[in-house]
């Protein structure tokens, strides 16, 4: 595609198909070299048109890669809900399942996260820079996506494990921010993962992510189930937002 073929779209299906050729190319191109190292000259250039016709599809390169964050939110969420829905459900930490359980929910979550190695990557960066150079609308309409992402594992979470509701937003969102910080820890395909891995004295330095984040997250749950499964036994009355703690009443 040519930069004169971009210049007339002139429907919104065209304008679509130019921005989605857009996205595409970041993809391909962070997918290969990390979002860190991907410019907007790069991008123009592996999609064919010159930097200024492409900002108008889009503000900012972070424009670019917030976009490509709220896809990666709705196709991770729509994979680990399907896979969560598999497995039986345990109602308290004294479930004789639970022990096999809350195994199975760390796994779901470790490994449909370290199979998406541009959602790791964009999980980091979002905090960071994705969100620092676009315009507030962009912002909102990005965070209204992911957190409603959230909700939906949260919820499917919720009728798995014996979590409250703010249990479950937590262990979904400890699991993504983990993921892309131990992602760019383990700077997989980098010449400093290969330092790492030849030099003895840095072996602390080579970070597995999809063991360490299984331990994270089965650390994480059991602990809930455990401390809800006592203050249930002990008949504590839950708080407002369901968290679980007892709470002063009238």
């Amino acid at each position: 595609m040519t930069d004169s073929d971009f210049q007339r779209a002139r429907t919104p299906e065209a304008k679509r198909a130019h921005e989605d050729a857009i996205l595409a190319a970041a993809a391909r191109l962070a997918t290969a070299n990390g979002v860190r190292e991907v410019t907007v000259t790069a991008i123009a250039d592996e999609v064919g048109m010159h930097k200024s016709a492409m900002l108008r599809y889009f503000e900012t390169r972070e424009d670019i890669f917030l976009r490509l964050a709220a896809e990666a939110w709705q196709d991770w969420s729509a994979e680990v809900r399907d896979r969560l829905a598999t497995l039986p459900p345990c109602e308290s930490a004294t479930d004789p399942a639970w022990a096999r359980g809350v195994l199975s929910i760390a796994g779901v979550l470790a490994q449909s996260l370290v199979a998406r190695p541009l959602f790791c990557d964009l999980l980091a960066h979002t905090p960071l820079n994705l969100e620092r150079n676009v315009s507030l609308d962009t912002v909102r309409a990005f965070k209204v996506r992911a957190i409603a992402e959230v909700d939906a594992v949260g919820a499917a979470l919720g009728s798995t494990a014996p979590l409250s509701a703010d249990q479950a937003r937590s262990v979904v969102t400890t699991a993504t921010s983990m993921a892309g910080a131990l992602w760019q820890m383990a700077a997989p395909g980098t010449h400093l993962r290969a330092f790492y891995e030849t030099d003895p004295a840095l072996s602390h330095s080579v970070v597995d992510v999809e063991p360490r984040l299984t331990d994270i997250l089965t650390a994480l749950l059991t602990g809930y189930a455990v401390a809800a499964t006592r203050r249930a036994d002990d008949g504590w009355p839950h708080g407002p937002e369901g968290d679980g703690w007892p709470h002063d009443t009238p």
